[in-house]
């Protein structure tokens, strides 16, 4: 999927245990976005050095494939790692259903996706990297939950730094001198 994105081809000697990281510049949204992408393909192996990548990324691609039932259930897994390692529930996560091209040898339904995407209050795509089916869709989605996550942040800070006019009104008003009254 990664490759898809970055190079719009599919490599069919791609060795998907092995991990890549990647660099690009894109606009999404009329707005530049850089993007630092490390491929894990969900390797349980150096648990210290992914701990680190996730720690320091600001979203997640979780991927499945339609057509294995075991890493549909791995998703989970990966979602409580996630939180486990960053100690925040409300990290930009995207759900992808890999390998729609397939559909004749689909064990996981998109209703099944749909609903595990609600349960993690995120975006679901369906995607074939084989066909580059909703591949930018994907990395475009992650880019804006992180924004949407960032303006929240600026937002919280903003209404945390002001003071509430209504209470500081109160406070001066004692003080306040009286206008002269003209009749």
């Amino acid at each position: 999927m990664t490759m898809q994105f970055i190079s719009h081809r599919f490599p069919e000697d791609h060795d998907p245990t092995i991990e890549d990281a990647y660099k690009i510049r894109i606009r999404i949204d009329d707005e530049p976005a850089n993007l630092d992408i490390l491929d894990t393909a969900g390797q349980a192996e150096f648990t210290a050095m992914r701990d680190q990548y996730m720690r320091a990324g600001e979203g997640f691609i979780i991927c499945y494939s339609i057509t294995d039932r075991r890493s549909f259930h791995e998703v989970r897994e990966f979602k409580q790692l996630i939180y486990r390692v960053r100690r925040t529930d409300d990290t930009p996560v995207v759900l992808v259903g890999n390998k729609s091209d397939l559909k004749q040898l689909r064990q996981v339904t998109k209703e099944e996706g749909l609903a595990l995407a609600r349960e993690f209050s995120c975006p679901f795509f369906e995607t074939s990297a084989a066909y580059r089916y909703y591949i930018d869709d994907v990395f475009h989605a992650l880019v804006r939950e992180i924004r949407r996550k960032e303006k929240e942040v600026v937002l919280a800070m903003e209404k945390k730094s002001k003071p509430k006019s209504s209470v500081w009104k109160r406070l001066k008003s004692p003080f306040r001198k009286k206008k002269d009254s003209v009749t």
